[in-house]
């Protein structure tokens, strides 16, 4: 009995060893190329800022619109999106980087399970999202003087880190596009986050969608995670009242993510014996 539980303590610790392996990975990737990561910043702040002055120009024209409300909506939709899209991105943007280094075929052929190589990118995609949640949320708080005093900023974290759990099984089945589809799969998964971004609500409320649109709406999680961070942020609704949104958020993540996996498994036979893993 002993040994056995030493045998498993001993290959969770190699598991645990590998996935840290990827993350170590890629901060040195973001380092070699640290001025494309400023100007992806710098774009993305600007992106928040003009997306959110669209809120004083509706009151500039008279609109009878109460503009901070819409400047805070504005604002927690584009932030919210930015962070969920880049875990989205990342995860699919992992092959076509392995392609491109040329290393494609020996990280899929190394002897660790496709779960921890997956892991590894999630849970740096995870902490790289967030730090650029933070930083852009702190600069339209600047420009716009948000006032942030009755907001449940834990709720909101909370409801932030359970969607991009869901999310990731979304992520995994978009990569498999760019690993079946070298020439132009990385493309091909920009229609997966259009459709999410039209039916999310991201710049609008669900209810104004066509009831076609809206059916979708009800099964993606970006949904909830929107509702929810401006539930907690804009309205200061308990921790307690989001698990509305952390239940089917919950659940969405306990069925894609093993699905996702499952058939990135079935892609990757497929990629390996029809000869795909070859740098572009």
């Amino acid at each position: 009995m002993w040994e056995k539980d030493f045998k498993m303590n001993i290959a969770l610790t190699t598991e645990l060893r590998a996935s840290y392996g990827f993350i170590e990975r890629n901060i040195n990737i973001v380092k070699r190329y640290w001025a494309w990561e400023v100007v992806w910043l710098f774009y993305s702040i600007t992106n928040s800022l003009a997306v959110a002055f669209i809120a004083p120009g509706v009151g500039a024209l008279n609109a009878g619109v109460d503009t901070r409300v819409l400047v805070l909506y504005l604002i927690i939709g584009t932030i919210v999106w930015r962070y969920l899209s880049v875990i989205f991105y990342w995860l699919t943007d992992v092959i076509g980087m392995e392609r491109w280094e040329g290393t494609i075929e020996y990280t899929l052929m190394a002897p660790i399970t496709r779960f921890t190589h997956l892991a590894g990118h999630t849970a740096f995609a995870v902490v790289y999202s967030m730090f650029h949640t933070v930083v852009i949320l702190a600069v339209t708080a600047i420009f716009f003087e948000i006032d942030l005093s009755r907001a449940n900023l834990i709720g909101g974290a909370i409801v932030l880190l359970v969607g991009s759990v869901s999310f990731i099984g979304f992520g995994i089945v978009a990569a498999i596009l760019p690993l079946l589809f070298p020439e132009k799969g990385q493309q091909m998964t920009h229609v997966i986050i259009s459709l999410l971004l039209l039916v999310s609500g991201v710049y609008y409320p669900v209810t104004v969608l066509p009831p076609a649109l809206r059916f979708f709406a009800t099964y993606s999680p970006a949904t909830y995670v929107l509702e929810g961070a401006r539930a907690a942020l804009l309205d200061g609704a308990a921790t307690i009242a989001l698990w509305q949104f952390l239940a089917p958020l919950i659940a969405m993540g306990a069925l894609a993510i093993p699905f996702g996996l499952w058939l990135f498994g079935i892609a990757e036979k497929y990629a390996k014996k029809t000869g795909k893993l070859k740098r572009n």
